[in-house]
């Protein structure tokens, strides 16, 4: 059963949300620092998976969007959610940094103009 597609601005939102906190659990942090604290590992890690499900759950509830926007990495992302779910003590944390680095700021702008694409194409109705 595929979910509504109404709920992919949701999604979209929890994504640029987990994007957002992301950055600022690790804006005043240097790789260093990143990979001796481990609460915000931690902290980004559960971002990571919340960013790949609703990843996943866009592609459920309305693949021909998911299709249309596929220079977004949905699979990727849901991927790496996979991986940080599944094997916790096992993630490779300088990968982790090195995607925090060059990929969420990248990702953040692709989720903003997917949310702006998403909504001028099916805007809320009026009261």
């Amino acid at each position: 059963m595929t979910r509504n597609a109404s709920r992919v601005p949701d999604y979209l939102e929890h994504i640029q949300q987990a994007i957002e906190r992301i950055r600022r659990y690790t804006e005043e942090m240097d790789e260093t620092a990143f990979l001796q604290n481990e609460m915000v590992q931690d902290a980004v890690i559960r971002n990571i998976e919340i960013v790949g499900e609703a990843a996943n759950n866009i592609g459920k509830c309305d693949p021909d969007f998911a299709d249309q926007h596929s220079d977004f990495p949905w699979t990727v992302i849901y991927a790496l959610r996979n991986h940080a779910s599944q094997s916790y003590l096992k993630i490779d944390l300088e990968i982790v940094w090195k995607t925090i680095q060059t990929e969420l700021s990248p990702m953040h702008q692709q989720v903003v103009k997917l949310l702006q694409f998403r909504q001028n194409r099916h805007p809320a109705p009026k009261p």
